[in-house]
């Protein structure tokens, strides 16, 4: 996994060398118990009084959205902080920006695909949490699908703004084809897999746990068609924390104090003896299978905060997030450049590990 990261942050930097030469509601769930309201425009400074801040975190079920907070909550490292925790659960990354606007949310956590609303200005990244490879274009096999080019005039499922759309895209281009060129079925992500099994759908792109679920039902007829180490040259399946550019005006030493949290957590995260540990609590806050939850482990890169700052200051990071972007913008779904440090607050992440 140490290796496929390099590999991307190499990828990232012979791209960026090359240029300067050249959806819908989901049902939410929370615990932590606190008010599932807006928090209070209060700051973790109040720590010191003994008051601990609010806040609350929209997560999707996954190993990779929940092991870093899993593992700050359980260990006690948002209460070090004067913060009080409160999870929330959603479906995918743009409802979770939607629930932020409305302010029933305060931080959020985003697989690839809705970085697309940060570069527009909907949030801000204060911390990124992963380079992920849990994206895939599956099928099966049954229904005669080999290749990417067979899903020509097939009913492909997806989530819109997700990272999966992106990889299906990728995958589309790569073989000479469009989403033209398919029959595009955009669905809800907890539609997806219920679809695919029922037979309605010939293929769809997804990411774990809903993989791992496709694969247990389908077994020998399961098929990977497309995933994100086979673009990570040309893309960056970057995850991150983020927040609304107003919570962040507004509430500096609160998210300071979270990214502070977040740093232990990854060293905790990073370290091979807790993946049990970590994929037991992750399968207790949503409510499955430990072995499910297990098989996840492997879904990403799991940065130590000594990792992460390094990526800063070696540049990587604003890399991999211009890479990201570039792609973005290529495909027509951001409409003009924006620099990468006017939403990801690179000062923040620096401090948070003095």
């Amino acid at each position: 996994m140490k290796k496929a990261l390099s590999l991307l942050i190499a990828g990232c930097m012979a791209l960026s060398m090359a240029a300067c030469g050249g959806s819908g509601a989901s049902t939410a769930t929370s615990t932590g118990g606190a008010s599932s309201g807006s928090a209070p425009a209060s700051t973790a400074s109040e720590a010191s009084t003994g008051e601990k801040t609010k806040v609350v975190v929209g997560y999707m079920p996954n190993y990779g959205s929940l092991a870093e907070v899993v593992s700050a909550q359980n260990n006690g490292y948002f209460e070090e902080q004067g913060l009080e925790v409160e999870l929330m659960e959603f479906a995918d990354g743009p409802t979770i920006i939607a629930a932020m606007e409305s302010g029933s949310v305060q931080v959020g956590y985003i697989g690839s695909g809705a970085h697309k609303l940060a570069i527009q200005g909907q949030a801000k990244i204060f911390c990124m949490a992963h380079v992920g490879n849990a994206d895939a274009v599956v099928t099966d096999a049954s229904k005669g699908i080999e290749t990417i080019e067979d899903l020509k005039g097939k009913t492909v499922g997806y989530s819109s703004g997700t990272s999966s759309e992106q990889i299906l895209k990728y995958a589309l281009e790569a073989h000479g084809m469009t989403m033209d060129d398919i029959k595009a079925q955009e669905m809800d992500a907890s539609a997806l897999v219920t679809a695919m099994l029922s037979g309605s759908l010939d293929a769809c792109a997804a990411w774990s746990p809903m993989t791992f679920t496709i694969q247990e039902q389908l077994g020998d007829n399961y098929k990977v068609l497309a995933d994100n180490m086979m673009f990570s040259d040309q893309s960056a399946a970057v995850s991150s924390w983020i927040v609304t550019p107003k919570y962040a005006e507004e509430n500096a030493d609160t998210i300071l104090a979270f990214t502070k949290a977040l740093m232990k957590a990854k060293d905790f995260r990073a370290d091979e003896a807790n993946y049990e540990q970590i994929a037991q609590w992750v399968a207790d806050q949503t409510k499955t299978d430990y072995e499910t939850c297990y098989q996840q482990r492997g879904d990403a890169e799991w940065q130590t905060s000594a990792e992460l700052i390094e990526s800063i200051n070696d540049g990587s990071m604003e890399k991999m997030y211009k890479v990201q972007q570039d792609d973005f913008l290529k495909n027509g779904q951001i409409e003009a450049e924006v620099p990468v440090s006017d939403y990801v607050m690179f000062d923040n992440m620096l401090a948070a590990a003095e």
